[in-house]
């Protein structure tokens, strides 16, 4: 019984849809969060007295903190988005598409 639920499911046009879109979604987002880790790690790599250079003169609190904790920040920001998202627009299609499945079968 189960198979033959799971087949309906895979075959229905608004689940390729949900996987399309969800798949697109969770690319576009894990690519923003590598670009941007993997550029303060050739900051660090290739311009580590630019980092290290003070925000003001005198304070030991040097430009690499800053982008560092908004590197942290930013995932968490992108984390939100996609919950944000899940829970709206991906469940309610999901909805949707259990609903067809349990109606047309």
């Amino acid at each position: 019984m189960n198979d033959i639920i799971y087949q309906r499911i895979e075959k229905n046009p608004h689940f390729q849809e949900l996987v399309k879109k969800r798949q697109h979604f969770a690319m576009l987002l894990t690519l923003i969060m590598l670009v941007l880790y993997y550029g303060f790690i050739l900051l660090i790599a290739f311009a580590p007295g630019w980092l290290g250079t003070p925000i003001y003169e005198g304070t030991s609190v040097t430009r690499g903190i800053p982008l560092g904790i908004g590197l942290i920040i930013m995932s968490f920001i992108l984390t939100a988005i996609y919950v944000v998202r899940a829970n709206g627009e991906f469940d309610r299609l999901t909805q949707q598409l259990l609903r067809e499945v349990r109606y047309n079968g």
